[in-house]
């Protein structure tokens, strides 16, 4: 399965990257460097949708648009996508 969420990312005050995912409540990830971010970002939300399909429900959240988000002067979306193969308990 292919999971791609909106990443609202800005740069701080301390010139660090710091990205949050809308959709995903409480899932953020920092970076010294927009790369990093992202990286790091990828990973925060690869392990928010691993953990919400394996050990819950797995009732994931509808995806905002870029362009319903209301972002700040500083602020730019990107889309971050994860492929994941869940297997557990299936027969291979």
């Amino acid at each position: 399965m292919t999971f791609a969420y909106p990443a609202v990312i800005h740069q701080t005050e301390t010139g660090t990257f710091k990205a949050v995912f809308p959709d995903l409540a409480s899932c953020e990830a920092e970076g010294d460097d927009l790369n990093e971010c992202l990286e790091n970002a990828y990973h925060a939300m690869y392990d928010w949708l691993y953990v919400e399909l394996t050990e819950f429900e797995g009732n994931l959240p509808p995806i905002s648009h870029a362009e319903d988000l209301s972002l700040r002067e500083n602020e730019f979306v990107r889309n971050i996508s994860a492929i994941m193969r869940l297997t557990d308990g299936w027969d291979e």
